[in-house]
């Protein structure tokens, strides 16, 4: 899985920017918020990076091999939404979530 160290020790420098293809072939920027993990799964739960974004991006951290994962979208909403609320749980009172 990823090295999780890592990247929290990115954003705590100053945050981590990563780029993924949308399903037009667009390349969006996403700033990662944290990894949040559930039912043996890894999750990436990201923002765009634009000022007027208001909603997350959770994605099922999958890995390929030892050096490469991909990203993968939820199609169970229960599973989206356990997440989420794990992640808003994690940062009440710091990010507001309405």
């Amino acid at each position: 899985m990823a090295d999780n160290e890592k990247i929290i020790e990115e954003i705590e420098e100053g945050g981590a920017l990563i780029t993924l293809t949308d399903d037009e072939g667009n390349d969006v920027e996403f700033e990662f918020l944290d990894i949040v993990e559930y039912d043996g799964e890894e999750y990436i739960v990201l923002i765009e990076n634009d000022e007027d974004a208001d909603e997350v991006v959770i994605l099922q951290i999958n890995s390929i091999d030892e050096e490469t994962e991909e990203f993968v979208s939820i199609d169970d909403e229960e599973v989206l939404q356990t997440v989420f609320n794990i992640f808003k749980k994690k940062y009440e009172g710091d990010i507001n979530f309405e």
